[in-house]
């Protein structure tokens, strides 16, 4: 993936330049400099593979021979597996170089203030620099759903065996009472995992420049005498405006390699960085049963009588209104984000989804097994020779079966349907996005970014000099200018009477 652009708070527009923390921010872009190239060469070769892959398939639908694109094509592998070797490599080099020399980037400290006189002095946007972008993005998502369901019958063999006897009240209580055993059982997980990788560096066409650049001369040579005693400044002497014999040795040094200077950042053109990376996991875990529970014992007068009728019908039991039927649900759901966003230059909107907790209800059963029992049980009642008393228990035997099935099938099938828990607020993938969009708006609408390139204005000790020379003798010793100042004419004896 793409690099951040390296910053340092300490280079803002106007200040007296740290050297150490330049080199430092020029050092990180240097290491950066390979692994951005093998990204880009990457890329490159993907973005050829594919468009070869389109090339044949439209070969192909116009019937034209597309061997020998097929040998390129080969040979395009080979560039993509050398290309990606190369970036893994040199990534993998130049991450602890580039951890250590940001780790000695630090996020407050303190400067000499700045000589530029910001009352005479304006910023400038010209449009000296160009806009270019840079994008890479990954996009991997998975969704998987398994679902299983067992049914136990642990008391059907009882069940069925008292369905085959004369119904009667005992009976009926017994048959109800072997139902409150059956328990049906389904689980169903449900995953889904998104994994989103964007990175984006750009380029802004303003650049900040102060123009005009006005230096406040006292502060200019308090700044370089702090340096000086705080050894920022290697080589260098106080600047003494009282000590002629040091004017002399300042104009003496001017132009050599002797001269020394520090730097103010007079503008820059900027750049901004997106690198943003979101990891959604979502396990969910439905678990439910349904327990099949009858009062009998509590109804035996309702029972008799309902048990009597429907034996004569052919039916089973009694009415459904006698048996209660009990859901018990246990569902959870695990839910891991990791999302990871460095911009530079820009400060994107960041929005949270809601995301919708919620359990499902019973929605599945799977009768397998109970309709091999009925089939068993239904063949048990079959004989080679049956007399009509036979065949009409039979047939009410059927009836019963039918009830059964009817019965269990009404109280177990449910509709799917959800029920609201509860909503949380998460960042996903969702939030990436917007965050993305809203940075591509940001870095085309301007003035936005972080310094890419610094101009730097040196000030030696000569120029200080000069300086303070012409502003407290103006157009006496000294008509040039170390800023933006226009110089003072030299003073004429019609002006000013003649001078001793």
């Amino acid at each position: 993936m793409s690099t951040s652009i390296p910053f340092d708070p300490s280079l803002a527009l106007g200040n007296i330049v740290p050297q150490s923390h330049l080199d430092n921010l020029e050092q990180i872009s240097a290491v950066q400099a390979p692994v951005d190239g093998a990204l880009l060469e990457l890329n490159s070769s993907l973005l050829l593979k594919h468009k070869l892959m389109m090339t044949l398939n439209e070969l192909g639908n116009l019937g034209i021979d597309s061997s020998p694109i097929d040998k390129s094509m080969k040979e395009v592998d080979k560039t993509i597996t050398t290309s990606a070797t190369n970036y893994a490599s040199k990534a993998a080099e130049s991450l602890p170089k580039v951890a250590e020399l940001r780790g000695k980037i630090q996020q407050v400290g303190d400067s000499i203030e700045s000589p530029i006189n910001y009352n005479k002095s304006n910023i400038k946007k010209i449009p000296i620099s160009a806009d270019s972008m840079t994008m890479d993005a990954q996009y991997f998502s998975f969704d998987q759903t398994e679902q299983s369901d067992q049914s136990v019958m642990a008391t059907m063999k009882s069940f069925v065996s008292a369905s085959t006897s004369f119904l009667g009240n005992s009976r009926s209580a017994q048959m109800t009472a072997s139902m409150q055993q059956q328990v049906s059982h389904q689980r169903e997980v449900h995953d889904i995992q998104g994994v989103l990788v964007i990175t984006a560096n750009c380029t802004h066409k303003n650049a900040n420049l102060f123009a005009p650049f006005v230096i406040d001369v006292d502060k200019g040579i308090r700044a370089w005498n702090e340096l000086v005693r705080t050894k920022a400044l290697k080589g260098a002497q106080l600047i003494k405006t009282d000590d002629r014999a040091s004017f002399e040795k300042a104009a003496k040094q001017s132009g050599t390699e002797k001269e020394v200077s520090y730097n103010l950042i007079s503008g820059a053109t900027y750049g901004s960085s997106f690198v943003g990376m979101v990891h959604v996991l979502k396990e969910s875990s439905t678990q439910s049963s349904q327990n099949m529970y009858a009062a009998a014992a509590s109804m035996q007068a309702q029972m008799k009588v309902g048990g009597w009728f429907s034996d004569m019908e052919g039916g089973f039991g009694v009415s459904s209104s006698f048996a209660s039927s009990a859901k018990k649900l246990l569902s959870s759901q695990k839910i891991t984000s990791h999302v990871s966003l460095v911009t530079m230059g820009i400060i994107p909107s960041i929005v949270a989804d809601e995301v919708q907790l919620s359990v499902k209800q019973f929605s599945d059963f799977s009768p397998d097994k109970m309709m091999g029992q009925l089939a068993a049980l239904q063949n048990s009642t079959n004989s080679d020779q049956a007399s009509v008393t036979d065949a009409a228990g039979n047939a009410r035997t059927g009836a019963q079966m039918m009830a059964i099935r009817n019965s269990e099938v009404k109280s177990v099938m449910l509709a799917v349907g959800e029920i609201d828990d509860g909503k949380n607020k998460m960042l996903d993938v969702n939030s990436l996005m917007t965050a993305f969009t809203d940075y591509v708006n940001k870095a085309g609408g301007g003035d936005v970014g972080v310094p890419i390139e610094y101009f730097l204005k040196p000030i030696t000790a000569n120029q200080l000099f000069q300086m303070w020379v012409a502003k407290y003798f103006p157009a006496k010793y000294v008509t040039s200018s170390g800023d933006d100042t226009a110089p003072e004419e030299p003073a004429t004896n019609n002006e000013e009477g003649d001078v001793d």
